[in-house]
């Protein structure tokens, strides 16, 4: 499973219209200023993939990218303080949890929490949400470069803490797609949860 293959395919503004020939699906989910677009670029490989903003809120669509074989990765809309009307928040958020809790081909999640502010009570819902659909979760604590390593790894292990007590088996690692840490973890991740539909 190569992500440099990543194309974008086509944005659905809800699970209705989201692609009905896809086989496997891994979601970024985040708050709005938590770095989505960077992490997909990243990963990728390719710049202006994803696309980003200095607003925060931009992504108002689920976005597919496809990778081959029936494989996607998927860009969130993202939750939080967005400056967009409560009533498009809200229906935001309406959509976003029908794709987690109904869309049969997604095999995993992935949660971009900035690692200055993780944990919010919004990236915490979305824990739980993903949590009792029993999808795996995978959390990348983003803007790493943003603190000395001794701070990043102190917050790592927090995370990681809370997640084991509440939520065991959500894996937590580091990750800045400025400087390129933690990439290849979250390759293998991503690639590892895509190659598993395959094997079923």
């Amino acid at each position: 499973m190569n992500l440099n293959q990543a194309v974008f395919l086509t944005s659905a503004p809800n699970l209705s219209k989201c692609p009905t020939d896809s086989i496997a699906e891994v979601a970024f989910a985040g708050r709005s200023n938590a770095g989505k677009s960077s992490a997909l670029n990243r990963l990728t490989g390719i710049n202006g993939l994803a696309r980003t903003s200095k607003t925060p809120g931009r992504t108002q669509l689920i976005n597919f990218f496809a990778l081959g074989n029936g494989c996607h990765l998927v860009d969130l809309p993202g939750y939080g303080f967005a400056k967009v009307p409560l009533k498009v928040r809200q229906q935001w958020e309406r959509d976003l949890g029908e794709y987690l809790q109904q869309r049969s081909v997604l095999r995993g999640v992935i949660i971009l929490m900035d690692i200055r502010h993780p944990l919010t009570d919004n990236d915490r819902r979305m824990v739980e949400w993903n949590s009792l659909g029993g999808l795996p979760l995978h959390i990348l604590l983003t803007k790493a470069d943003k603190l000395k390593r001794g701070a990043a790894m102190n917050a790592l292990h927090k995370v990681r803490r809370e997640m084991a007590t509440e939520f065991p088996g959500v894996t937590v690692q580091i990750f800045s797609a400025t400087k390129g840490i933690g990439v290849d973890e979250a390759k293998v991740t991503i690639t590892g949860w895509l190659e598993s539909a395959g094997q079923e």
